[in-house]
């Protein structure tokens, strides 16, 4: 090694030793560090003695009953206890027992409950029919393992599904308690109460000495429900499109998971209730407080024969281990009733409303007024008295139609006066052939239609009024509860289709959107609609393009295979609609006379007319849109002029 080197070396050294005795801290630095490390240590091990004391407690506790057992005479019983300890730990005395079905009933409901999981296992309708081929059997909206719900308990590393315990079961009349009996005398007691003639089951959860199995520092109690909806309705296809996952935001609005299809969201805001709903019947957990948050999803069976779809929602409650009280609920299992659901909201503050009426599709708001308002009140007061629901469905079209009339005879009147000016309006077409003339010629229409006393737009008003109505009954008959089962004529089920023919054999395309039937009710709404359709052609008096025939013709074939698969109470009611009009356009030709109209006409035509505002406005703007295209022409022709030269 050379001189230079061993210098190099030498110096590097002095620097490393000079920099740390340059740089190291004084005394008080050292002992202020000191003690935040001091300070840090302590809180940590603090909380590591508090986990590990309540823990040490738990174990203890459970290890007591298992004491009288010496480790070198262990049997096979005291080792599978030790394992079921060290699985379950302060839970191991409930993991094992005998699974008891406990009943419970009332006027509307016939309850079934499972000691192991402590959980509703089976809910049957009595009041409802559920339709299975040639058999009808009460409405079961799930049995068996078709509905799950627990708690999850975390307890240091262990997590403790209550689906997995053996409760104790103790039954009354109208109630059943499901306990755990803990180590250490800790207990977890599930109520359930069912009062008479209540669609609502209570659910009641309340604990004591829980705070030996679970930490203090634990504020959330983590809470699933899974449920397998089965197959209800005749018409699988639209019962199915209306089943879906739906929850109100505390104090808000009710949304749903779309119907169609396998959906999944997770939901940070507050819930007031999760439901699972198909056509009819509706599921749902509601919460006396909130559900924090969910994690909500639905998936669709389309391929199994006995399932529409599999809902599941993961959600928090708040909890404290040394509060008696853990939480309220009850659960709904019934008829997706308008009247009832209504009930449940009557007296409360819009916030607190329950709003489960919302699970009922009725429509957009418009349309909804209608179907609440008017079309439920009117349908329920004419079942008070009759019984026959094909009767109260014809009585219901008279009413409407009634109501209408005054608005479709005058349109009638303003078709009429349009017939009878058509020669004037064709030696108009024919006097301004040119499209330049289009502004003259619309003039001159004006003019004529202000001297007859012509609205053109006169017949469109009773379709506009009319419009409403038929779609409002859309959404009605096809969630309408009481038709379900109830039969008229061939129809057996007025909230299904009416099959006069079926096959099994599958058809690409035919049977995934017509079915493999055809439904009388839907046939007979699409030749009256076909018909229809020819008497308002008739009626116009102009000549219509053969092209614009056909598709006039096309639109209630498009009908047929749209609403074949719909509810027949549906099909029934604009079967009975369209009828009626054509009546009542053949009762307005034979009585309405058309000389005698266009006599009036001439009549009024000859008085002088004080123009109204409109048509002075019409006119003045009609007039400056005149004087606009002939500076645009005079632009055009000076351009033309200048291009040439």
């Amino acid at each position: 090694m050379d001189k230079n080197t061993i210098i190099g070396f030498v110096l590097m050294i002095a620097v490393v030793i000079g920099f740390s005795w340059f740089t190291q801290p004084s005394a008080e630095e050292i002992q202020a560090q000191q003690r935040y490390n001091d300070s840090i240590a302590t809180v940590e091990a603090a909380k590591a003695l508090e986990i590990e004391a309540w823990q040490e407690q738990a174990d203890a506790q459970a290890q007591a009953a298992m004491a009288s057992v010496e480790v070198d005479s262990l049997t096979a019983d005291s080792l599978h206890k030790a394992e079921l300890f060290a699985q379950y730990g302060a839970f191991a005395t409930t993991a094992e027992g005998e699974d008891q079905t406990i009943k419970l009933e009332n006027d509307v409901l016939a309850l079934e409950f499972s000691s192991r999981g402590g959980y509703l296992r089976k809910a049957t309708l009595k009041d409802y029919k559920n339709y299975t081929g040639e058999d009808t059997t009460n409405v079961v909206l799930f049995e068996e393992n078709d509905n799950r719900y627990g708690f999850i308990f975390k307890t240091g590393a262990r997590v403790i599904d209550t689906q997995n315990l053996y409760f104790t079961p103790t039954a009354t009349d109208s109630t059943v308690d499901m306990t755990l009996n803990l180590a250490g005398g800790a207990q977890w007691n599930v109520r359930y109460t069912l009062p008479q003639d209540s669609y609502r089951l209570q659910m009641e959860i309340t604990q004591n000495g829980m705070e030996k199995v679970i930490p203090q520092n634990i504020v959330n109690l983590d809470m699933y429900w899974d449920l397998k909806m089965p197959r209800q309705e005749k018409g699988r296809m639209f019962e199915q499109n209306n089943s879906a996952l739906y929850y109100k935001h505390t104090g808000d609005d009710v949304d749903n998971l779309r119907e169609k299809g396998d959906h999944d969201k997770y939901v940070k805001t507050s819930l007031k209730w999760i439901g699972y709903k198909d056509q009819f019947f509706t599921s749902a957990f509601i919460a006396d407080n909130n559900f924090n948050e969910a994690f909500l999803v639905t998936e669709d069976l389309e391929k199994d024969p006995k399932y529409l779809k599999k809902f599941h929602s993961e959600t928090l409650i708040d909890y404290t281990s040394s509060n008696a009280n853990v939480g309220s609920f009850s659960i709904f299992l019934g008829p997706n009733d308008y009247k009832l659901f209504r009930s449940y909201d009557k007296g409360l503050d819009k916030e607190d409303r329950l709003d489960l009426d919302r699970v009922i599709p009725l429509g957009w708001p418009l349309f909804r007024w209608i179907n609440t308002l008017i079309i439920i009140n009117v349908f329920d007061f004419l079942g008070k008295f009759i019984n026959n629901y094909g009767l109260i469905i014809f009585l219901l079209t008279v009413f409407i139609k009634l109501i209408l009339f005054p608005f479709t005879y005058k349109s009638y009147k303003s078709q009429a006066k349009m017939r009878v000016i058509q020669p004037q309006i064709q030696a108009l077409n024919e006097k301004y052939p040119d499209p330049e003339d289009a502004m003259k010629k619309q003039n001159a229409m004006m003019e004529l239609y202000s001297k007859a006393g012509v609205n053109p737009m006169g017949g469109c008003l009773p379709m506009l009024l009319q419009m409403p109505i038929l779609v409002a009954m859309f959404s009605f008959f096809p969630s309408s509860i009481e038709l379900r089962g109830e039969s008229f004529l061939w129809a057996k089920d007025l909230s299904s289709y009416d099959a006069i023919v079926e096959w099994d054999t599958y058809i690409p395309l035919i049977s995934s959107t017509f079915g493999n039937h055809i439904s009388l009710f839907c046939l007979l709404m699409t030749i009256t609609n076909i018909l229809y359709t020819k008497v308002t052609m008739d009626q116009s008096g102009q000549n219509t393009m053969p092209g614009m025939k056909w598709m006039m013709y096309l639109m209630p074939l498009m009908f047929l295979f749209f609403f074949n698969n719909y509810a027949a109470g549906l099909s029934y009611y604009y079967f009975l609609s369209l009828l009626i009009t054509i009546v009542q356009t053949w009762a307005f030709r034979k009585f309405v006379d058309e000389k005698k109209v266009l006599a009036q006409m001439e009549a009024n035509a000859k008085k002088p007319r004080k123009k109204s505002g409109f048509m002075a406005r019409l006119e003045e703007a009609q007039r400056q849109q005149e004087a606009l295209l002939r500076e645009q022409r005079k632009q055009q022709a000076k351009h033309n002029g200048k291009g040439r030269q």
